[in-house]
């Protein structure tokens, strides 16, 4: 499958002011799954661009503009290729088929830190959620979470959140409503709680004749990755209810939300300054490349 993707963020002001550095984090993570056909990245003003990447492994283009502006754009234009047409192609570990278990010793070390509780506060409200979905001694690893990622869409209401940041575990719970990161922090925190290492990923969900979602317009997306040996890192996309596939394009992956901001920096003036930001998202499948 072929998958276009037009992303463009528009920061506009009332006088022409200067900027500090920005970080710019569009550019997808290339792989046996998905490989990059085509790319531009447009930065307007002036600028210096240089690339890095992140302790994640992530393609971060580090922006340093030469002269201010009452207006910064960032345009990227990209056609990928994606493979992943069966996200279920994978065998668990024996250890591992069933919750709870250990990680091997040569993993421990390094799933460490995608274990670790943002809102450990929040435990009796996830113990709650997860309950009805574990039985009393031991239950199956992706029976369990293949249950606990489709009873999202089921159970609570997806909206669009404008506003920066994430809801807690808790809050989301009690609303019965978020966004799509909102709902990758409840699934990623659950995983955590049970004792599996997971991180949360912020990329692209396209739409195409067979599938279309409210989440794949006009905006970026978010979804989960949980580690479980055998199958490696496996994609659960909570919004949508279902394991992450063709439709999806990975961007960046990290262990909180606030490291996978497609566009951040700082500019030097104050808030009477801003005149707002606009984000276009255009995301689709174009084409099987495998058809005649």
């Amino acid at each position: 499958m072929l998958l276009n993707i037009e992303h463009t963020t528009v920061y506009r002001y009332t006088r022409p002011v200067q900027f500090g550095t920005h970080r710019i984090l569009v550019r997808p993570l290339e792989g046996h799954d998905v490989q990059i056909r085509s790319s531009s990245l447009l930065v307007e003003p002036a600028h210096r661009i240089r690339w890095i990447h992140d302790i994640f492994d992530n393609s971060i283009a580090l922006v340093d503009f030469t002269k201010p502006a009452n207006e910064l754009r960032v345009e990227s234009r990209l056609t990928v290729e994606q493979f992943n047409t069966n996200p279920f192609n994978f065998v668990l570990e024996p250890y591992a088929v069933e919750l709870p278990f250990a990680y091997e010793a040569g993993d421990a070390v390094d799933v460490a830190p995608y274990l670790l509780r943002r809102f450990p506060q929040d435990d009796v409200a996830i113990q709650k959620w997860c309950r009805p979905f574990r039985n009393a001694s031991t239950t199956g690893t992706l029976d369990f979470l293949t249950a606990l990622n489709s009873s999202i869409p089921l159970s609570f209401t997806y909206i669009r959140r404008e506003e920066p940041g994430v809801q807690s575990p808790a809050q989301t719970l009690a609303a019965r409503t978020g966004s799509c990161r909102d709902f990758s922090v409840l699934l990623m925190e659950a995983a955590r709680y049970v004792g599996l290492a997971a991180r949360f990923v912020s990329g692209y969900l396209c739409s195409s004749d067979g599938f279309t979602h409210e989440a794949a317009s006009g905006a970026t997306h978010a979804w989960v990755e949980i580690f479980l040996p055998g199958a490696g890192w496996t994609a659960f996309d909570p919004t949508c209810g279902i394991l992450a596939a063709d439709a999806h394009v990975r961007v960046a992956v990290a262990r909180d939300p606030s490291q996978v901001v497609p566009v951040s920096g700082t500019f030097i003036g104050t808030v009477a300054d801003t005149l707002g930001l606009e984000v276009i998202v255009k995301a689709r499948g174009v084409k099987d490349v495998t058809s005649p």
